[in-house]
């Protein structure tokens, strides 16, 4: 019956806001209550389940998205992004943006949040595409799949890590067996935004003209200066990250916390902010009030959080509901070898909507079953531990934040973000699995 309502809810969603028109805020909120009562959440708790989703959505994205708009507005309209634009184009050439996104992504997702890096790379990622004339659409999605192909295959994000720790599987093979089954999904993501997602037009800068652009530029700030409100934070939090290693390789004096301080998404970006506000060739306060710059970006933002957030609480109460369970007790009583962790971590992925929890809730429930499928040397716990991660990252969809973040901040509507983000990721998971697979059949 869980898993009826959950189709139902989808339904619902995707209908009413594509057909009917009904903003997503208000889509996900209804269909967040509705699915609680029809599944017996007790009446109070589904509020509760609704306000906790909310609130925990916003607290781990919600100043990250703020901080990274207030960036992107300054660069826009100082003309950095375009300066970046330029230099990136010389070097990857007119039409090979989309590729240069998903290598990209693909990099930065390994020490970065898939959300963070979304939201830090955007206005490159739409400065390049206006620049070379390309659709938004192919390099949003280029970008997208690059973040959440690393981040559900390769340590050290938090994801395997766990799945690695419970399963006392090699940490050093399951980066090696996620890194060398990620080569086939950017091949296939490759392959899609080429073949698929260029079809569907999405104008970078909507808003802006090619003689707006060429005035910016006249004013804008050096190439080397544009990129620094984005390169600082990243370098900051791929730092913080090397400092959590257990090897402890800034050792655990005052240096190590400073850099965990500063390299938390929330302070990194705003180190890039205050970087962003030295970009304008005349610097006026005025930028920095409600109906300047950051007025701007704030009225941009908060649609963004608050749809994300609105997908948090719908991903919430999916979890209470107890859904997970239900799947997970399904699955496992049937002996599908290799394919066990995918199917489960994969209907869960698509239940709840955290590849995080999935992953965490498919390791210990495949834990104790490991020695009974025959699953017992270095190699197979790594192989099992990259199956199942491979599941998390096979459908992304509407209870799932990073769905939201990537198509508010690309102009996708909801009709949209399915044909192009979600059948992306689910071919993502599925060549992943091929990967694992063959080698499963090498190697074990």
């Amino acid at each position: 019956m869980l898993i009826v309502l959950l189709l139902l809810a989808i339904a619902f969603i995707v209908i009413s806001t594509t057909k009917f028109k009904l903003h997503p805020f208000l889509a996900l909120i209804i269909a967040a209550i509705l699915y609680g009562l029809c599944s017996g959440i007790p009446l109070g708790q589904i509020i509760q389940s609704v306000n906790n989703g909310f609130g925990s959505t916003v607290s781990s994205i919600g100043i990250v998205i703020v901080v990274g708009c207030i960036i992107g507005t300054f660069l826009e309209e100082s003309g950095g992004a375009y300066v970046m634009a330029r230099s990136v184009l010389k070097v990857v050439g007119e039409k090979r943006v989309p590729l240069a996104m998903l290598l990209l992504g693909y990099v930065i997702s390994i020490p970065v949040f898939a959300d963070s890096g979304f939201v830090i790379l955007t206005p490159l990622n739409r400065a390049l595409s206006k620049k070379a004339g390309i659709t938004l659409a192919a390099s949003a999605c280029a970008l997208g799949m690059g973040l959440i192909i690393t981040h559900c295959l390769v340590p050290p994000t938090p994801g395997p890590i766990a799945a690695a720790g419970i399963m006392e599987a090699d940490l050093g093979l399951v980066i090696l067996t996620g890194i060398a089954s990620s080569i086939l999904p950017v091949l296939v993501t490759w392959l899609f935004v080429t073949k698929v997602a260029s079809r569907t037009y999405i104008d970078p800068a909507p808003n802006e003209s090619d003689a707006d652009i060429v005035e910016k530029v006249k004013n804008a700030p050096s190439a080397g200066k544009s990129f620094l409100p984005i390169l600082v934070p990243l370098i900051l939090i791929v730092l913080k990250s090397v400092a959590s290693f257990p090897t402890a390789p800034f050792g655990e004096g005052a240096f190590a916390t400073v850099i965990g301080f500063i390299g938390e998404p929330v302070v990194a970006l705003l180190i890039g902010m205050v970087l962003a506000f030295t970009l304008p060739k005349k610097f006026d306060r005025e930028m920095l009030s409600s109906t300047g710059w950051v007025g701007k970006a704030l009225s941009s933002a908060a649609i963004i959080i608050m749809i994300t957030a609105a997908g948090g609480s719908f991903g919430m109460i999916l979890r209470d509901s107890g859904i997970a369970d239900v799947l997970g007790e399904a699955l496992s009583k049937y002996n599908l070898g290799i394919w066990l962790p995918f199917l489960i971590c994969f209907a869960l992925k698509t239940a709840q909507g955290s590849s995080t929890v999935a992953i965490i809730t498919t390791a210990s429930i495949i834990a104790p079953l490991m020695g009974v499928m025959g699953f017992v040397s270095p190699i197979e716990k790594a192989v099992l531990v990259t199956a199942l991660c491979a599941g998390a990252m096979s459908l992304s969809h509407v209870n799932d934040s990073f769905f939201w973040v990537v198509t508010q901040m690309s102009g996708m509507n909801v009709k949209t973000g399915f044909k192009i983000h979600t059948l992306a990721s689910l071919l993502c998971g599925l060549s992943a699995m091929l990967s694992i697979c063959i080698i499963n059949a090498i190697f074990c």
